[in-house]
């Protein structure tokens, strides 16, 4: 009469094995989710420089205004289109990477069904799912610093048009907490009139 293939402790030890997986398959879906808000927000981001394009005059127009924003739409999609090929590798890199670790918790059980005879299989999926996690990451750190860079070309853009359009250059960022007669200006307060 076969006898059980497991007993208890060694049954629970292989349970608490393949369970150990389970984080780095958490830290997987974690960032498969926020790059995939990423990869949406870019969508609604070439949307709305598509709608912008659109409005755009014909050509012939000399306009430095409708020039300056041609060449910073053409910019923005260039970098979008950047960044959605980041994110498209960093998002197949993280299902890789929890296919592997998935894979690596069912070795762990099938190896010990066969008496550790297949004992590498899990040790080498685990490695290769942890290094697919880290190359996911390191995508993910290339896209966020193209997302900083693009979000300072549109503050540079926005600046240099409201400088063209009111004459006068921005105010300098608020640092501290006083409040000085320029301040009070360039915030819209009323400036008491000087003496005759």
């Amino acid at each position: 009469m076969a006898g059980p293939l497991f007993d208890a402790p060694m049954a629970g030890e292989v349970l608490g094995a393949m369970i150990t997986p389970a984080v780095l398959i958490s830290a997987s879906g974690t960032l498969t989710l926020s790059t995939s808000n990423r990869l949406a927000r870019i969508v609604d981001r070439v949307r709305v420089l598509h709608t912008q394009a659109e409005d755009l005059p014909p050509l012939e127009t000399s306009d430095v205004d409708t020039l300056e924003k041609r060449a910073h739409i053409a910019d923005q999609f260039a970098r979008q289109a950047q960044r959605i090929g980041i994110l498209q590798a960093a998002l197949i890199t993280l299902y890789v990477a929890i296919s592997f670790l998935v894979g690596s918790s069912l070795a762990i059980g099938l190896s010990a069904i066969m008496k550790g005879i297949l004992g590498w299989v899990p040790v080498g999926l685990g490695l290769l799912g942890a290094t697919a996690l880290f190359a996911g990451a390191v995508l993910l750190i290339r896209e966020a610093r193209l997302a900083v860079r693009s979000s300072l070309g549109e503050m540079e853009y926005t600046k240099r048009m409201v400088t063209r359009r009111t004459g006068a250059p921005l105010p300098p960022p608020h640092t501290n907490g006083s409040s000085g007669p320029e301040t009070n200006e360039a915030a819209g307060a009323e400036v008491p009139a000087r003496p005759a």
